[in-house]
């Protein structure tokens, strides 16, 4: 299968219709990103219909555990080379979207990926998420938090669960996610103002892979010393 139709077929599969417009932004994204990727590290997964299934569709399958359209306000935090924050900022041009990563260098690809693709109402934030998660700009000021980024359950919530405002959701992507991560993860979870709603396992279309996501409702405001300062999430995360 060519990989605009793999692109295409694997979205439908998701249950969204895209437009060619779509179509078109999502192949100048993968266009810009090998090209990039020529002078930057940003992937090791280069294949057109690795990227297609592996990013673009991964990106996208957390529609399958929470609906996009009732969110107004994302943040991705530890973007990276935009995912997930791109691909569904594409397919749900509702959403507001901010784009955070530490390193400005991805931050100056995606710049440039916006413009390219004319997307409105999304930014780029360079910082940490500990500091960020401090400023009052962008504590608790989103609906929804989405992170690919690789760290525990514990680490992650730490850095994700003050963006998001009461009543709000964080989703993170796992490509593994055992028992003993969600229950060392649960008591921080609940000091930061959370609850692990669900776990959904989904299967990435086309692929033998399965995604875990866990859904982590906001029920209450996260105390003010949260996050701690930068690297103690990573190195004492929260039990």
């Amino acid at each position: 299968m060519n990989g605009t139709k793999l692109l295409i077929q694997g979205i439908n599969e998701l249950g969204i219709q895209i437009t060619d417009q779509q179509v078109a932004q999502f192949l100048k994204y993968y266009e810009m990103l090998v090209e990039i990727n020529k002078v930057m590290n940003l992937t090791s997964i280069v294949d057109f219909n690795d990227v297609i299934t592996k990013h673009f569709i991964d990106s996208l399958l957390s529609v399958k555990t929470v609906d996009m359209e009732k969110f107004q306000t994302m943040i991705d935090v530890g973007t990276g080379a935009g995912f997930p924050g791109i691909p569904l900022k594409i397919v749900f041009p509702h959403l507001n979207v901010t784009l955070l990563d530490s390193l400005n260098k991805r931050l100056l690809f995606l710049n440039d990926v916006i413009k390219e693709l004319k997307l409105k109402d999304i930014c780029t934030v360079h910082g940490r998420a500990e500091d960020l998660g401090k400023n009052q700009n962008y504590r608790e000021k989103f609906d929804i938090c989405v992170s690919r980024a690789v760290a525990n359950l514990s680490t992650l919530s730490e850095y994700c669960i003050p963006f998001i405002s009461e009543g709000g959701k964080f989703i993170s992507y796992k490509s593994e996610f055992s028992e003993e991560e969600k229950n060392s993860a649960e008591k921080a979870i609940d000091i930061l103002g959370g609850k692990i709603e669900k776990r959904d396992i989904v299967k990435l279309p086309y692929t033998n892979i399965n995604r875990s996501f866990i859904v982590i409702h906001k029920i209450k405001q996260t105390p003010d010393k949260y996050p701690r300062k930068a690297g103690m999430p990573l190195k004492k995360p929260l039990k």
